[in-house]
């Protein structure tokens, strides 16, 4: 059975408003079997290995597994930036984060590979698909070294970029690195928008390295951040299909449920302990 797991910004915010130990134990009270912490702010860059081994002991301690990190630090961050400057840090970050996830023990953490635009951000200016293409690949190729010593597999995320926008695309690139320590981190929520997550699940397989949910609704031709719900269960993400997808190439790995209610704006407000406990009863329930 798959470990269900929560995101902790639905805990304790964007910006670490809750320490690790309490996000430990609200999963613990929550009776869910992980924890997926994050990087860049409750885990700061200046975390050290000493602290990681004392959160990891008091989540041994509690039951609760670290199964995978994310992080929202690459939007601003980014690996395919054509400011060198910017991807050097990028890099830089990412070789911490590695860091952090050996120390406490955990084997995949959530990279955003780079992206063409950031809708939401005007401030960004529009990098072509192929200076992303070409500029992410050295830059992970750069990486995957370091990630294979820490042990750490390095799962990139699919999110609206406007990069890597079909499976096909998907497989066509990871294949490229000829390594077992690059995936994709498939976010089956951000599918919806323009696909079905099953048939991603059917073409990229084994390259599936961790998996997160949450719900959107595709009305009104769908393309806004807010049809991503504030329930796990209300959208059309089909479950069912969803399930038997994965049972099919027997993906093993932890479900990690990511609630951030775009759909509430621009009145959307984390931590939210109610929208927690609501998803920690519904993983259960969809997952067993």
């Amino acid at each position: 059975m798959n470990l269900k797991a929560l995101n902790y910004w639905v805990l304790g915010g964007f910006s670490g408003e809750k320490s690790p130990k309490e996000a430990i134990d609200n999963i613990s009270e929550m009776g869910l079997d992980a924890l997926e912490l994050t990087f860049g702010d409750v885990l700061t860059q200046k975390i050290t290995e000493a602290e990681c081994k004392d959160i990891l002991q008091y989540a041994k301690q509690k039951r609760v597994k670290l199964e995978t990190l994310s992080s929202g630090n690459y939007w601003n961050l980014s690996l395919a930036s054509e400011n060198e400057e910017e991807k050097q840090n990028a890099i830089t970050f990412t070789k911490k984060y590695i860091d952090v996830a050996n120390w406490l023990d955990i084997h995949t953490i959530l990279v955003v590979p780079g992206a063409v635009d950031i809708a939401w951000d005007d401030t960004k200016t529009v990098t072509s698909y192929q200076k992303v293409w070409d500029i992410s690949t050295k830059s992970l190729k750069e990486l995957l070294p370091y990630a294979q010593k820490k042990d750490v597999i390095i799962g990139l995320e699919n999110v609206w970029n406007k990069f890597l926008l079909s499976p096909m695309e998907w497989k066509y690139y990871l294949e490229q690195f000829k390594s077992k320590y690059i995936g994709i981190y498939l976010d089956a929520g951000n599918v919806v928008v323009n696909g079905y997550p099953e048939h991603w699940i059917e073409i990229l397989d084994k390259h599936i390295v961790a998996l997160q949910v949450k719900n959107f609704e595709r009305k009104d031709a769908a393309g806004l951040l807010k049809g991503f719900t504030d329930d796990l269960e209300k959208g059309d993400l089909d479950f069912v299909r969803l399930k038997e997808s994965l049972k099919r190439i027997n993906y093993r790995g932890p479900i990690t449920a990511e609630m951030i209610p775009f759909c509430r704006l621009p009145d959307m407000v984390l931590p939210d302990m109610e929208l927690a406990r609501d998803t920690a009863i519904k993983m259960k329930k969809i997952f067993g």
